[in-house]
């Protein structure tokens, strides 16, 4: 009995003949992190989806705190459009997640007070997958977060740019 193979993902197909340095910058704004393009370039190349996303998490769960956040500053603030170091397409892919948000201005408000409370409190943007959340969601989860300790938030944080990750890796294959 043959087993039956997923479809050839033509953008992965492309991807996976491309010199390093080129595919490590293709790759890039899926996350943010060099380190962790670079360490999936490493990993290449895959015949599926299913392994690069596989590999995805793994090399961005191994990675130090630093490149954690180098993918965490690759982000606007909720509520924002600008971002500490970003690229075109991280923002561009941002705007998209954030669209549902839509904050009328107290909501507009509470975001950017809550945004700095918790950048006062953790040194670093809040990261929240966003994608299908409105505004008053992301508040009440950025609220809810604050009470968190460092290392529970960090965690917290490092999981919501998994879930980016993912999702950004699918937009970019054309099956999200």
């Amino acid at each position: 009995m043959m087993s039956q193979q997923s479809p050839v993902n033509p953008t992965l197909e492309t991807w996976n003949r491309l010199e390093q340095e080129t595919a490590t910058q293709v790759i890039l704004p899926c996350n943010g992190s060099l380190a962790w393009a670079i360490g999936v370039v490493n990993r290449s190349p895959f015949d599926t989806p299913e392994e690069l996303f596989a590999a995805s998490n793994k090399v961005w769960l191994a990675l130090p705190e630093k490149d954690w956040q180098q993918a965490f500053d690759s982000h606007p603030r909720i509520g924002e459009h600008k971002a500490k170091a970003a690229t075109a397409q991280s923002l561009k892919w941002s705007a998209g997640e954030q669209s549902a948000a839509n904050p009328d201005t107290a909501t507009q408000e509470a975001l950017a007070s809550a945004n700095r409370e918790y950048e006062q409190k953790f040194g670093r943007i809040f990261i929240v997958c966003a994608t299908g959340k409105s505004a008053a969601e992301m508040l009440s989860i950025l609220q809810a977060r604050l009470v968190n300790d460092p290392a529970t938030e960090l965690k917290e944080a490092v999981e919501q740019q998994r879930q980016i990750t993912q999702i950004r890796l699918r937009k970019w294959l054309g099956i999200a």
